[in-house]
């Protein structure tokens, strides 16, 4: 009180509002009211947030899309690709086994055993033979003529698993792919359709067939005539709806590989954050690979079940061996998007990637440590690789990038083997490019610690 008294006013009382400032106070509590009452703005979304994230997804469909068109591509225009695709098909033994039966069904279909035998029967007994001897003779013609079937199918049998009959299966293939071209070309005076199938002509196998018995001494083949029976390859149906799509593809296969690459990298750069937009782009890619993949299981199960039993062994292994290729690219694309999302996690802030990351520099550091403590040091060339760590590590990428680019084929193994190497490089530069101890005296350095310090 008595400090009151002697003009120091007491700072627990506060002096009463001015009118400008009681004026001021109730318009800032209007003010505050209306924003409570008024009702929130919707935050529009970023532009450049919805585009990346249309043209990744756009980008992740188109890739598995840019693959098959490609294989599908080279499987229609590219004759050498087809051949190389569609010749060990003639290696399978069911394969082997369906030309055998087809091949001896040919030859016996012009010259019958039985009754030249007959003829030969009726001969002898017009010269003199008893009726008795005759017709013991006649009853013998029909396992003759088992008999012979069954050493001209051996004999089929030994030239079909020949290497010989490989060149002739190859010119077969060709002229069928030729005949395959016209049809989706539209080019209709080399179509070879029977009924609603593709057909291969077997004439070059009918022909080294007939080469083959004649220089055993089983003259009678030259009996048959030079005839081109063929084989079922392929389904006419599906392939005289795809002459429409034939001049498209030859367009598409060129272009969409690319458009599907710019599309996914114009979605990376345009999101506000490229890592995660890189993660998903990979794993996106990897699961249009997976969708593929069971497409081509549920294709296979489906034609098997609509053909006969006896023609299902040679068209499983035709279909296996058609889409050989097309499996191992589905196998690379999967294997390049597993990695990339893997390594934009790895790059990420989530827990598990921060542990992962530390415990990698952990075990680094501990080697470095402990080469430290056995007398190996980095010397000027730990300076050099910490002042140039930034681009040794860009190099190390691009050059396992260009590895993979330039195998030719690459495969999913390749793939997980450039990706473990490229790990172990990087591993190497972080090794080498801890900072060298600073130097003591005057000369050091504000601010540099050295490699143990860190």
């Amino acid at each position: 009180m008595s400090d009151t008294v002697a003009g120091n006013p007491d700072p627990t009382v506060v002096p009463p509002l001015g009118d400008d400032e009681r004026a001021e106070l109730l318009r800032l509590r209007k003010e505050v009211e209306s924003l409570r009452q008024a009702p929130r703005r919707r935050r529009m979304p970023n532009w450049k947030s919805v585009v990346a994230g249309f043209l990744i997804v756009l980008g992740c469909v188109l890739a598995p899309l840019s693959l098959l068109t490609v294989w599908v591509h080279n499987q229609v225009t590219n004759t050498d690709r087809f051949v190389a695709t569609m010749s060990p098909l003639i290696e399978q033994p069911s394969v082997q086994a369906a030309v055998t039966d087809r091949v001896t069904e040919t030859i016996f279909g012009y010259v019958d055993v039985q009754a030249y035998a007959n003829q030969a029967v009726d001969v002898l007994a017009a010269q003199g033979v008893s009726p008795v001897v005759a017709d013991r003779l006649r009853s013998l013609t029909g396992p003759l003529a088992s008999s012979v079937q069954g050493f001209v199918h051996g004999q089929v049998a030994t030239l079909v698993a020949s290497p010989e009959v490989r060149s002739a299966w190859d010119q077969a293939l060709r002229g069928g792919h030729q005949q395959l071209n016209a049809v989706l070309s539209g080019n209709a005076s080399a179509i070879s359709i029977s009924g609603d199938k593709v057909q291969l002509d077997l004439g070059p196998v009918i022909t080294a067939a007939k080469q083959r018995l004649a220089a055993g001494g089983f003259t009678a083949v030259n009996a048959v005539p030079d005839v081109h029976p063929t084989l079922a390859v392929g389904d006419a149906k599906t392939l005289i709806k795809a002459r429409s799509a034939y001049n498209t593809l030859d367009t598409v296969a060129t272009w969409l590989p690319w458009v599907t690459l710019v599309l996914l990298a114009a979605g990376v750069y345009l999101a506000r954050q490229h890592r995660r937009a890189l993660l998903n782009t990979g794993f996106g890619i990897a699961a249009g690979m997976v969708v593929i993949a069971v497409a081509l299981f549920v294709v296979r199960g489906v034609l098997i079940s609509n053909v006969p039993s006896r023609s299902a062994a040679p068209v499983s292994d035709s279909y296996d061996l058609l889409v050989r290729f097309l499996r191992d690219g589905l196998r690379v694309f999967f294997a390049v998007g597993v990695l990339i999302g893997l390594g934009a996690f790895l790059a990420g802030p989530s827990v598990t990637a921060v542990h992962i990351r530390a415990a990698s520099a952990r075990m680094i550091a501990w080697l470095r440590r402990s080469g430290a403590k056995a007398g190996l040091r980095t010397g000027k060339v730990g300076g050099w690789v910490y002042d140039h760590r930034t681009p040794l590590r860009a190099g190390a990428v691009g050059v396992a990038v260009l590895v993979f680019i330039l195998l030719s084929p690459p495969s999913g193994l390749a793939a997980l083997v450039i990706a473990v190497v490229l790990v172990v490089c990087l591993g190497v530069i972080q090794f080498l490019g801890g900072e060298p101890p600073a130097p003591t005296g005057p000369a050091a350095a504000p601010g540099r610690q050295s490699a143990a310090d860190r």
